[in-house]
């Protein structure tokens, strides 16, 4: 009986991950539907992609029963609690969802697209504020990335020899999905590269490439099975890469002061300030583009090279 109900759980909580899915899925198109493309990428790519395959992995590796855990949960519940009070707190001055009098809506937004194209030069306003305008925050979320990925590396820890042969996949030898897949992988990382390279001009950026390109070594190794993929990709290069993305973004912002400018001013890039802009645009892009996708692979490596816990 008891194992029974144990199954249903279990069930259970398949069930709503797969739920979780469906609805970044719907929230997506919802997105598409609002004309944010940007942030419909990047909602399909994390919430209905990789987070779904992350917590999918993550249930694989529990077992029916929990442990008794050996520290009290009080101190951790006490914590979480007055953050997210303070949180809470800090919203109370914030204007009302979609109120057309807020200080964005009056003077920022204005701002950005009167003098965005002007100023920066590109067709997509969503990269020349993010990359550009608020190119302090975009690297302060870079860095975050960075960050909480060697956090989650160090709880979770990454085995660059784990205990997994070449062709042991997770779902089986199925023919007909890896002749469909070796289709499909060069068309993922092909696009990868065009969002990642033609973000200035259409919907994309560092972002989405990076989650992109990361499903695609992700479905290779789903497929083809996790020795493979580490013999493709080792786990090895994937936090130097991480950090080679951090310090490209930051890169460019030394160059700017060693210009005379201000950091992150792309301007002294080139003899054109609006060319300048454009330019450090596509390399600050390349930098999350680069760490983004290498935290996200290092993570989902660090769970598949992780026996079941017993």
């Amino acid at each position: 009986m008891l194992i029974a109900i144990a199954s249903i759980k279990l069930r259970d909580l398949f069930a709503v991950v797969m739920l979780f899915g469906i609805y970044s899925f719907m929230t997506a198109t919802l997105f598409m539907d609002l004309d944010a493309v940007d942030v419909a990428f990047t909602e399909a790519a994390v919430g209905a992609g990789v987070t779904t395959v992350l917590m999918l992995s993550s249930l694989r590796l529990t077992t029916r029963w929990e442990k008794i855990p050996r520290h009290s949960p009080l101190l951790p519940l006490l914590v979480v609690g007055i953050t997210g009070a303070a949180l809470v707190y800090g919203t109370l001055d914030a204007p009302m969802l979609g109120d057309a009098q807020a200080p964005v809506h009056q003077h920022v937004a204005p701002r950005y697209i009167e003098q965005g194209p002007v100023e920066v030069g590109m067709p997509n306003m969503v990269t020349a504020v993010l990359a550009s305008y608020r190119g302090y925050d975009t690297f302060g979320e870079t860095v975050v990335i960075f960050t909480a990925g060697l956090a989650v590396l160090l709880l979770l820890g990454i085995q660059e020899n784990p205990d997994t042969k070449p062709g042991r996949t997770a779902i089986g030898d199925q023919l007909v999905l890896r002749v469909l897949v070796k289709i499909l992988i060069p068309l993922i990382l092909l696009y990868a590269l065009y969002v990642q390279f033609h973000g200035d001009y259409g919907a994309g950026g560092g972002f989405q490439a990076g989650v992109i390109f990361a499903t695609g070594f992700v479905l290779y190794d789903l497929v083809f099975g996790d020795g493979n993929a580490r013999l493709v990709m080792p786990p090895r290069w994937l936090h130097r890469l991480a950090a080679l993305g951090v310090l490209i973004y930051g890169g460019v912002g030394v160059i700017s002061l060693l210009g005379g400018k201000a950091f992150l001013d792309y301007s002294v890039l080139s003899h054109d300030p609006v060319h300048g802009q454009h330019l450090g645009v596509l390399l600050v892009e390349l930098g999350v583009g680069i760490t983004v996708f290498s935290i996200i692979l290092a993570i989902f490596f660090a769970f598949s090279g992780r026996s079941r816990i017993r």
